[in-house]
């Protein structure tokens, strides 16, 4: 269906239109609308522009106001009144409202169109490291890139999911050298192995190599000579090293899997992917200049980067032994990105503390042309997750929580809550328990995507689990608590009713409903999905006010007002449901 006009815009529209028409010299004007607590709308464009043609706002604003109809049946403006110095506060019609939430009512996508421009983007995001346990750290890489994923997909974008693994490098030949002598090290007892054993396999043999390279300087220097083995190529080292990607990649699918999240194996393309790249890339940025030789090291410099000491600090691509650093890795990823995947956009869900490394590699791709004006590379750059006490989050011996842990326990803790409810609407210990996962893992999600990314946030898991608050348990309470009333509803269904008077709370859910695709859209076009959870909350925020206000079923309501109130809460549903979907979090029918 053909997209639907919000009201916000058909007012910006009327407004603007008043403007040129009463002073047709001033050309297209921007009456600078926005939501008001006066009024539904208050525009202020009156002000600026009197002020640069040296005339009376309150005047222009009375031009304003006698050229656009209002009251009229089917118009969307009930009334303007100018106010202040030259401000419009503008009321819509109850009308209007419901005519609007029934045309998005009646679309699938909830009235949201695809972007105009919709191109490719690729998006880097939830980077473990191989034969290493995921820590909180991997956290806000993979719950935001997922969400990012959601959101640009829904807009029509066509995303291209990357997984850039740490796959590669010297401690490779460290484990290699030790499963070589000890071949049964990673052997499985039998049956299909669980993430948990991949990752006991893993970490006994890190531990016991890395006690052996340690302690034995001979078997140091073989572990030396296996990582040159591995780097040539050797087909015995490399079947041994895709031993320990394969292992890795059962424990990181199970992780993967309890967030929720859809991790397909082509996306994984770890640092190895782009290893016969390196080399001509190291070539191309030396031939064209953009990378010079220092101290032996091909390097590129920067005029705005420099030590403590003074000293330009460059992007060293290859080392002067020979070997390539990180840079040489992702600037190969650009190209292949870029050349081979036709990316328009490059999105990096990386942590803030490397926003200095990807600021130099992309200037670097951007001298070397590989980024454009048409083709750009972002750092979605995301803070830390800190304990309650405000400082890195920490085992109690000080160790790195691992992430496997934080979950399980925001399982446990959710489906106490859960279990606690369950009586009052009949759950069965099934449903009991995938409630549980959902609200737990959606609590987790949540907390990290309505901060914004930039931001560190404290990890509070009962604040996350209450069922007050800014909290994915109250928005997935509210989207249950509506499925409960259209069950109760019967035979009333949903019908929308634009002949009918709204009361405050009803107008304020309306419009609120209607601004979903501008959200969205915002969203995608920032990559800021905390600005789609803070929506969510308000959405659900406004439906409580209804409910204390407006009864939805009642007998002694007219049959009208309880199909057009279902209708409220049936679209607020519809629209929870799809925004918690877009941030990967799930609303369960019953809670």
């Amino acid at each position: 269906m053909a997209s639907v006009t919000s009201l916000a815009a058909s007012v910006h529209q009327r407004v603007a239109d008043a403007l040129s028409a009463a002073l047709p010299e001033a050309g297209a004007v921007d009456p600078l609308l926005r939501r008001s607590d006066r009024a539904d709308f208050q525009a202020n464009g009156m002000l600026a522009l009197a002020k640069k043609l040296k005339g009376n706002p309150r005047e222009l604003a009375a031009q304003v106001v006698a050229g656009i109809p209002t009251g009229e049946s089917g118009a969307v403006i009930k009334e303007i009144e100018v106010s202040g110095p030259g401000f419009l506060n503008i009321t819509i019609a109850d009308e209007a409202i419901v005519k609007t939430l029934a045309e998005r009512a009646a679309d699938a996508r909830l009235g949201v169109p695809y972007a105009d421009e919709a191109g490719t983007t690729v998006i880097d995001y939830a980077q473990p490291n191989v034969a290493k346990e995921m820590h909180v750290g991997h956290l806000r890489s993979a719950v935001i890139g997922a969400a990012m994923v959601e959101i640009l997909e829904f807009t029509g974008e066509k995303v291209i999911r990357r997984h850039h693994i740490g796959d590669w490098g010297t401690q490779f030949g460290m484990l290699i050298q030790y499963l070589i002598e000890h071949p049964h090290e990673l052997d499985h007892k039998g049956g299909e192995v669980s993430g948990e054993e991949a990752m006991s396999n893993l970490n006994r043999l890190y531990k016991a190599s890395r006690a052996h390279f340690d302690a034995d300087e001979e078997f140091k220097e073989r572990a030396r000579l296996r990582v040159v083995d591995l780097q040539a190529g050797d087909e015995e080292t490399l079947a041994l090293w895709r031993r320990f990607v394969d292992e890795s990649k059962i424990y990181f699918y199970s992780v993967f899997n309890k967030l929720d999240m859809d991790i397909r194996d082509p996306d994984v393309v770890g640092e190895s992917g782009y290893n016969d790249m390196l080399e001509e890339t190291c070539r191309i940025l030396e031939e064209t200049g953009v990378a010079v030789r220092s101290d032996g090291a091909l390097c590129v410099f920067f005029d705005d980067v420099k030590g403590p000491d003074g000293n330009p600090v460059p992007l060293i691509v290859k080392k002067s032994n020979g070997g390539y650093g990180y840079a040489a890795t992702d600037l190969s990823a650009i190209r292949d990105r870029v050349q081979n995947l036709g990316a328009d956009s490059l999105l990096y869900v990386v942590d803030a503390r490397q926003s200095l490394h990807f600021k130099m590699v992309f200037e670097t791709a951007r001298r070397a042309g590989w980024l454009n004006d048409k083709t750009h590379a972002v750092q979605l750059a995301f803070g830390t997750v800190l304990g309650k006490d405000g400082k890195p989050f920490k085992t109690r011996e000080g160790e790195t929580v691992r992430l496997v842990d934080l979950l399980d326990e925001a399982i446990d803790r959710a489906t106490a809550v859960v279990r606690e409810k369950a009586g009052k609407v009949g759950l069965t210990e099934q449903e009991i328990v995938e409630n549980g996962r959902s609200v737990g893992i959606g609590a987790v999600k949540y907390a990290d995507l309505s901060t914004s990314a930039s931001r560190d946030y404290k990890f509070d898991l009962d604040q996350m689990v209450s069922l007050n608050g800014d909290t994915s348990v109250y928005l997935q309470y509210a989207y249950a608590r509506i499925r409960s009333i259209l069950r109760k509803a019967g035979d009333t269904k949903p019908a929308a009713h634009p002949e009918l008077e709204l009361a405050p709370a009803e107008r304020a859910l309306g419009l609120h409903l209607d601004q979903f695709a501008e959200v969205v859209a915002e969203a995608a076009a920032s990559y800021e999905p905390h600005k789609l959870a803070a929506y969510l909350y308000q959405l659900a925020s406004h439906l409580t006010t209804f409910y204390d206000q407006c009864q939805v079923i009642s007998a002694d309501n007219p049959v009208e007002v309880v199909e057009n109130r279902l209708f409220l809460v049936d679209l607020t549903g519809r629209t929870l449901h799809q925004g918690m979907a877009l941030l990967g979090i799930r609303t369960p029918e019953r809670l």
